[in-house]
């Protein structure tokens, strides 16, 4: 055994001894929230006041009646809104063996764990730099030298502090 295959075997059995060889779709994809069952609320049937007063009972103000929380016989039912499906699984090992399961060869899976780790972050960086240097870009032009009204106010501050504008806004565009 060569020193220079220590690092690739610690890594190879580090990563085979974590990936579950039969996951199953019915537990290992979504697992059970508490939104799959639903189960319907039950309530007690409604005791009668016969005018005693009950003063061992200290937390009365705290409950809610019991009208407010049963609709009456003839009132009508309400439209709720659709439910919306449980929330999916986005934890990273559950996607990544669904994205390698189609895989026939190690290059394949090596192409897919690149490209998911690698290539996509470092373009979804990319084009969010791209968009924040072109906002900070335009946002620095049209601090000064814009005509609404939050640029003349910036304008009449600066006048009225004796502050010089800056070199983009002294030129008036509009």
């Amino acid at each position: 055994m060569s020193s220079s295959s220590i690092p690739t075997q610690i890594a190879e059995v580090i990563q085979t001894a974590h990936i579950n060889r039969s996951p199953s779709p019915r537990h290992d994809l979504n697992p059970s929230t508490a939104a799959s069952k639903r189960e319907p609320a039950r309530l007690s049937p409604a005791r009668r006041y016969d005018g005693e007063l009950d003063t061992t009972d200290d937390d009365d103000e705290e409950e809610i009646p019991l009208s407010v929380l049963v609709r009456p016989r003839g009132a009508p039912r309400r439209h709720r809104a659709a439910s919306f499906p449980p929330m999916p699984d986005l934890r990273f090992e559950q996607s990544y063996l669904h994205s390698i399961a189609g895989a026939e060869t190690w290059g394949r899976v090596v192409w897919i764990t690149v490209r998911d780790q690698v290539m996509m972050p470092l373009a979804q960086g990319v084009l969010y730099n791209l968009a924040i240097v072109g906002w900070q870009h335009w946002n620095r032009n049209a601090q000064m030298s814009g005509s609404s009204i939050g640029a003349r106010l910036r304008r009449w501050w600066y006048g009225v502090n004796n502050w010089p504008l800056p070199a983009t806004a002294k030129t008036k565009r509009y």
